[in-house]
């Protein structure tokens, strides 16, 4: 059941990028020079704040700048768009514009959204400039290795660029698509949202409330296929209480928490969490020395208080019942003995089925 407890009553810290982690980054491409860093865009000489199609205040506000930082900072953007989602080749640039930047003043990561459009057919896109955190940046390479869905990104110093995720943000989903969605399309939601909170509770993906995931609309054949992903990832493996990871105990949720009941028996519930254990287990399999060194830069980190590490360890003891997280110091160990559990589990059943 979801509650009206607050789950997190402190700002998360920002965590500085380890060189471990920055080995990481470059050996698989995340790493890479580019003209414009995030405290460049903090230099807007004014606002505006942005309204929806409804006339209410999205938390945006749109960026001015001065007309020689502007032309700098246009071709810079350009240049990471290329760079983001082609070869970084420079021959697109003069068919690209910057149509926006727009500045968030809500939340932890505080991010520039920036929108840029081709002149030749006016097909645009978003992508985001963020203050460089560990613990986002862990978050978006979890994401990439385990879950069904890639992400791309790039980090340079104390920058992180992230690329859109298209999708319906759940809060408005649930308000106004979820009341005239059909029976079937309402039971097929209600396995999605329980795979997805699956797959966050295993790799301890935090604070899922309904405006930090988007719901995405499929057409398959004569139907439509809903499915969930996570937009935000601030909270990776930093709070102490195992109630953060787990979707069902957030109070914006609630709606959706209590479809699931009514449309999905306990066995079918069931069901599904093991089919995305199974499936995270496969992806580790898959992706065995990549996951491992994403881990291990993790155990060598600090993304979290020693009292998070503490209370989430006994947390996790009085939930699996495994006493292996007593040996765990931090939050890159608990993480490890979290998909070891997953992966062993998945393998032990695979070999009996074996005999």
């Amino acid at each position: 059941m979801a509650t009206n407890q607050k789950l997190i009553s402190k700002k998360k810290p920002t965590f500085p990028i380890s060189e471990e982690l920055n080995a990481f980054l470059t050996k698989y491409k995340r790493s890479t020079k580019i003209s414009i860093l995030y405290n460049d865009l903090l230099r807007f000489q004014g606002s505006v704040n942005v309204y929806d199609k409804n006339d209410e205040d999205t938390l945006w506000i749109r960026t001015y700048y001065s007309e020689w930082d502007r032309e700098e900072i246009d071709r810079s953007l350009k240049k990471i768009y290329t760079i983001l989602h082609s070869d970084g080749n420079d021959s697109t640039i003069p068919f690209l514009n910057v149509d926006a930047i727009d500045y968030c003043t809500f939340g932890n990561s505080k991010p520039f959204r920036i929108k840029i459009r081709n002149i030749l057919n006016d097909n645009f896109t978003y992508f985001y400039v963020k203050k460089a955190d560990a613990s986002r940046v862990y978050g978006l390479e979890l994401e990439h290795l385990l879950s069904p869905y890639n992400i791309n990104y790039l980090v340079y110093k104390d920058t992180l660029v992230e690329e859109h995720i298209s999708g319906i943000p759940g809060d408005d989903f649930i308000t106004n698509i979820l009341p005239n969605c059909t029976s079937s399309e309402k039971s097929q939601i209600a396995k999605e949202f329980v795979k997805f909170k699956e797959r966050c509770m295993i790799r301890l993906l935090g604070d899922m409330r309904s405006y930090n995931y988007v719901i995405t609309p499929i057409h398959d054949f004569d139907k439509i296929i809903y499915k969930i992903r996570a937009i935000d990832f601030d909270q990776q493996s930093y709070e102490g209480s195992l109630k953060v990871y787990n979707l069902q105990f957030m109070k914006e949720n609630f709606k959706i928490v209590e479809m699931v009941g009514r449309k999905l028996q306990n066995s079918s519930i069931e069901q599904y969490k093991i089919e995305e254990r199974s499936f995270i287990a496969k992806r580790m399999i898959t992706t065995p020395n990549r996951t491992t060194m994403l881990v291990n830069c993790m155990k060598k980190d600090v993304i979290s208080s020693p009292e998070n590490v503490t209370k989430l360890k006994q947390d996790l003891i009085s939930y699996v019942g495994d006493v292996e997280f007593k040996k765990c110091e931090n939050m890159g160990e608990i993480l490890e003995t979290i998909l070891a559990f997953v992966k062993r589990n998945y393998l032990d059943i695979r070999n009996k089925d074996l005999f």
